[in-house]
């Protein structure tokens, strides 16, 4: 089977994601809190500013509206963004209800 080079590659682990600009209380590795604003969302992750310097691989704890504290694993850092995936999904309701406040802030 051959498959050419004009086909569209989808990387199944891409979900839609919410655009926000949400400034919210997040803790690094060492417990030390972080500037941190939320720049998009999903139910599985999150992409952040952050001006304090993260590895891949650290785990973080973000405090978010209607999901508590989410535990979550840094999966890239980049020029003071960072992407991370989190420890579990927050359920659809909690979803829901964290974009409503989400988007209002913004």
């Amino acid at each position: 089977m051959s498959f050419g080079s004009n086909l569209a590659y989808s990387d199944p682990r891409r979900e839609g994601r919410d655009d926000v600009y949400y400034r919210a209380r997040a803790f690094g590795p060492d417990a030390k809190q972080l500037d941190f604003t939320v720049v998009n969302i999903s139910p599985h992750g999150l992409m952040a500013r952050c001006d304090d310097t993260l590895e891949t691989g650290d785990r973080i704890r973000v405090v978010l509206p209607h999901a508590g504290t989410m535990v979550a694993e840094v999966r890239w850092a980049l020029g003071g963004r960072i992407g991370c995936q989190f420890e579990r999904a927050i359920d659809l309701a909690s979803y829901y209800e964290l974009i409503s406040v989400m988007v209002k802030a913004k």
